[in-house]
């Protein structure tokens, strides 16, 4: 049972979540994190630690539709393992729906 990041990440990308994760899931794109969730060991830590809330464990609603993006994602993007600044406007974008039709992008993370 892993955890999953939705689009609340996308334009934010906080990486309070990589500083505590046990296992160093996370990966980052270029204005996104995802988790691959087959390093995932279901802890918990990161969720809490979010301030955009977009993680959420697999057995939530929200997570089915992006359990196979994280997947994805995590398979080619670099692997993050130590705490970054957010995006400089992440504040604005914290709350906001609808981000992936309009914003995801694909890119791997620097």
């Amino acid at each position: 049972m892993p955890y999953v990041v939705t689009d609340d990440c996308i334009k934010c990308k906080y990486t309070d979540c990589v500083e505590v994760c046990p296992v160093d899931c996370f990966y980052e794109g270029e204005n996104m994190l995802v988790i691959h969730p087959d390093e995932c060991i279901d802890c918990g830590v990161c969720e809490p630690e979010c301030p955009a809330e977009a993680i959420v464990p697999d057995t939530d609603d929200r997570a089915a539709k992006w359990l196979e993006l994280n997947r994805e994602y995590s398979g080619s993007w670099p692997n993050i393992t130590r705490k970054k600044d957010a995006m400089p406007d992440a504040d604005q974008w914290k709350g906001v729906d609808g981000k992936y039709d309009k914003y995801f992008s694909p890119n791997p993370g620097k």
